[in-house]
């Protein structure tokens, strides 16, 4: 919402807000722009006749006083998929979904994209190296990417975002249930991508990859019209410690590694290609990506101790994201430490799902903060519990963020990587700090 608002406010509108709570980094980008509200709070005498629109965001109920002021004043109010369809609905729309992948799938394409010198409208989930807001609309551009989310859009838009995007082109990465406060099961999850599928504009494309069996059984059932393209896995090989992708044009050396960001370029491929991309061009610029924010990011280290920090919180995210550590990394000590965060990894019913996602890793510690747990409104978590969930007995079970510091020190081999997996903060641990400590 707040990168809207900063796109909104970089093409020349007037912009507004409102919301009882500004966490960092938005706050200090809004105050910069001068885009931060007076107070904190909502005010109904904000909303007033003259406003061209009101765009609702999550945190908005139905009995927000400022939404109800934009109903009885006949403002027209969108959800931001909604507002971002109807900026976009008359250019090529490339919307990318799934589980997992999705913000670094959008992040390849919008990097290939920039390279090539073509204008585009985007909207992606993480920051990027060389952007400054993670939106842009314009008057020009005859092409808008745009990242998927499964999410709701708002409590007046209670489907998910993707759903409102009416794709000329869409893209599924794989299908993992998630979000179970909303989707209660997994058939009720995966509904949501044949929803997503059923959205293609007619005459419209369908990348989806092969190697994921729901994704592949959406994808492939008779029902489908759109034109279906499925990848796969690149030929690839791991020389000296870095990626090299295999092409008709030669070896690319690459910046990034794991077969899911693998699977992903291969994705982002198919899609450029549809957008008149060659090869020749995508590759190049793919030499040059550094991957986005969070996503197998490093944060530190030297030809002995490595930390990267991920984004990965899902069980199959896990799984992955330490598959893809492990690899590029055969021969050292991995240890992974990942929080129990969102509302479904704190959930009961949804923990066991997490069985044998840190397998890989030769030491596994999770932490979680008991404070989480009760802004969700869940119910306590005992740590056996968790162990039990995990099924592995020698995982830590952590809940006070100085301990992990203790913990991650413990039994370090010379050769050692860690990896941090989290959509939180870690209880407010100062990754830095953690990085010191793991090197020390």
């Amino acid at each position: 919402m707040h990168n809207l608002a900063i796109a909104l406010h970089q093409q020349g509108f007037e912009v507004t807000g409102s919301d009882d709570e500004i966490f960092e980094p938005s706050r200090s980008r809004l105050d910069r722009l001068g885009l931060m509200p007076d107070k904190l709070g909502w005010d109904p005498f904000r909303i007033h006749k003259d406003l061209s629109a009101v765009i609702l965001g999550m945190h908005a109920r139905l009995d927000n006083p400022e939404l109800k002021r934009a109903q009885e004043l006949g403002i027209p109010v969108y959800s931001y998929p909604a507002y971002l369809y109807e900026r976009t609905k008359h250019k090529t729309r490339v919307v990318i979904g799934g589980s997992h992948g999705k913000t670094t799938i959008t992040s390849m394409i919008v990097h290939v994209l920039r390279h090539a010198g073509v204008e585009f409208d985007y909207l992606v989930g993480a920051q990027l190296e060389g952007f400054d807001c993670m939106v842009k609309l314009s008057d020009t551009s005859q092409v808008a990417i745009i990242e998927g989310d499964e999410y709701l859009a708002s409590v007046l838009d209670p489907v998910p975002k993707f759903h409102l995007y009416k794709p000329d082109i869409a893209l599924i990465s794989g299908i993992a249930w998630d979000h179970i406060n909303v989707f209660k099961t997994l058939d009720h999850y995966t509904d949501q991508f044949r929803l997503f599928i059923e959205a293609i504009e007619p005459g419209g494309k369908l990348v989806y990859f092969k190697g994921d069996p729901e994704v592949a059984r959406l994808s492939e059932d008779p029902t489908v019209t759109a034109q279906r393209i499925p990848y796969e896995l690149p030929k690839h090989r791991i020389s000296e410690g870095v990626t090299v992708l295999e092409t008709a044009q030669g070896d690319v050396p690459l910046l990034v590694f794991g077969q899911h960001n693998l699977q992903n370029m291969e994705g982002a491929r198919h899609v450029c290609h549809l957008l008149g991309i060659g090869d020749a061009e995508f590759h190049a610029a793919m030499a040059t990506f550094t991957g986005a924010a969070k996503r197998l990011e490093k944060v530190g280290g030297d030809a002995k101790r490595v930390v990267y920090k991920d984004f990965a919180h899902s069980p199959s995210k896990l799984k992955a994201t330490i598959q893809a550590v492990r690899e590029q990394f055969p021969d050292w000590q991995l240890v992974a430490c990942m929080e129990l965060h969102t509302y479904s990894s704190l959930s009961e019913e949804f923990l066991d799902q997490y069985a044998g996602c840190m397998d890989d890793a030769d030491r596994a510690i999770v932490f979680y903060d008991p404070h989480a747990v009760q802004l969700k409104r869940l119910p306590a978590i005992p740590p056996a519990r968790i162990q039990q969930a995990f099924a592995r007995k020698d995982i830590h079970v952590l809940n006070d963020p100085i301990a992990v510091l203790g913990v991650i020190r413990e039994e370090r081999k010379e050769e050692a990587v860690l990896l941090l997996m989290s959509s939180g903060n870690f209880g407010g641990l100062d990754l830095q700090a953690v990085t010191e400590a793991f090197m020390a």
